[in-house]
Formats: structure tokens, sequence, C-alpha cells
């Protein structure tokens, strides 16, 4: 991987550019009626996308959940999750959530001590729950729109403001530092079994949908502004994104995916 070669201060100035360039693209409000004006691409890398998680990942991904024990895939996702949290950490405070961003480090230190490198969620058993925070809602609470709604091989679903945390959760990622043999087979298990966390989610939305395209994007928006607002969000919020779905003022697209009123 490039990026493991590169120095510290080389990544952090690729990192700063990059955030730089997306956030200027996410300062204008996405229009309300088109969260999607991107969407015939979006659509051609989301056809490319599933074909080859259904013909590769997917098939792995419920062999590995077939055989691998519920407590070690746990674990697995447990240590992965504390790699990730230090974005967490990063980003409560950056949103002036001092307390919670405190009560976010020190759940970090404490299941990366205790929980034996994070396997062990401690944290959670000693009033120290997990938060979900990352760079797309810090600029959010910053003020800036959410801009156009994308979908990037690979990664999934996006905006053009929320596609700024990969570069953070890159950054704050210890896994980023480390190099030699050992990388590759981190970066596939990780792969593998977030694959594997998904697979009654995308059961649920083959079966469901009309449209899955639609359906994924609508229900990332949703998830998006319901996490922004961390769980009380405005009924506008949800109104802004439904109201986009099929245009003729009922509470429904013609995904399946319910306005939450």
């Amino acid at each position: 991987m490039i990026l493991t070669r590169l120095t510290p201060i080389t990544k952090i100035s690729l990192v700063l550019i990059f955030i730089a360039l997306t956030t200027g693209c996410a300062t204008t409000q996405t229009t309300v009626g088109d969260p999607d004006p991107l969407e015939p691409g979006n659509r051609v890398f989301y056809s490319i996308n599933d074909t080859l998680d259904k013909a590769l990942l997917q098939p792995i991904a419920e062999t590995y959940a077939e055989y691998t024990p519920e407590l070690a895939r746990t674990g697995i996702t447990n240590f992965f999750d504390n790699l990730a949290y230090l974005n967490v950490v990063l980003n409560s405070f950056l949103q002036g959530k001092f307390d919670q961003g405190l009560s976010d480090a020190i759940r970090f230190i404490f299941n990366s001590t205790i929980g034996l490198a994070g396997l062990v969620d401690v944290g959670s058993h000693i009033d120290l729950p997990a938060h979900n925070e990352d760079f797309g809602q810090t600029l959010a609470v910053w003020g800036f729109g959410s801009g156009s709604y994308l979908y990037i091989p690979v990664q999934g679903p996006n905006t053009t403001r929320d596609v700024t945390d990969i570069a953070t959760s890159v950054l704050t990622n210890p896994i980023t530092y480390i190099t030699g043999a050992i990388l590759f087979p981190l970066a596939a298990i990780n792969v593998i079994n977030k694959r594997a966390n998904l697979l009654e989610a995308t059961r649920i939305r083959d079966e469901a949908a009309v449209d899955p395209y639609v359906f994924t994007r609508e229900a990332y928006l949703q998830r998006r502004v319901y996490l922004i607002y961390d769980g009380n969000p405005p009924v506008e919020g949800y109104e802004e994104i439904f109201d986009s779905g099929n245009g003729d003022g009922s509470g429904q697209s013609d995904t399946g995916v319910l306005r939450i009123e």
C-alpha cells in the first residue's frame, strides 16, 4: 500500500488537501427534491460494486460467518471498532462535546489495555458507552450542507460532505501506520468481517426493495440525519430526504422506506 510508505508529515498534508477540496464541494446545501444529481454515474458504480460483491465478497463473508464462532466474530468486531475509535474521540472534541470526548478517550484506553487490544468491550460494562461520531457529522455541526449523494466503489454510499471522513478515519487509525506482511491480512479480515455483519441487512434490502439502489440511498441519508442529531432529528430533516422519493406527498417512497413522523 502506497500510504504506508509515506512519511507522517506527507500523510497529514495529503489528508488536509483532501479535506479542503471535498468540503469546498459541500458548502452549498443540496437542493431539496434532488439529493442525487449524480445518479446516473452513481448507479453505474452501484451496479459494478453489487456485481463484484455477489460474485466474490458475499460468498466469502457467508462462509466466514458460517464457520467462525460468534464469540470470535464479536471479538474481531470489537478489535477493529476499537482501532477506529480514535476518530470518534477526535470528532467528539471537534463538535464541542468535551464531556463525551473525555469519556470516549477513557473508553479507548480501557478497551485497548484491560480489554486486550479491544477484543473485549470493557467500556460498555463500566458506564463508558460507545458513540458514533465522524468528520461528516462534525462538518454538519459546523454548518456545512450535505452536498450531493455519492456512491463510491468498495466504500459504498456517501455524500460530498461525509466523504471527508475517509481522510480522518485513515489518519486516526493505527492500522494506517502498520508496515510489513501483517497489513494485508488485517485489512482483509476487517473487510470480510464487516461484510459478514451486513449479510442480514443486505438480504432484507434485496428482498424488500423495488429499487435496491434508491433504498440504499434513502436508508443511508436517513441514518446520517439520525446520527447528526444524536438520535433526535427534527421531522424536517427526514422530509427533505423522502420528499424526493416519489413526489406524491405520501409518507412512503417507491422503495418501501417509510418516512418517520
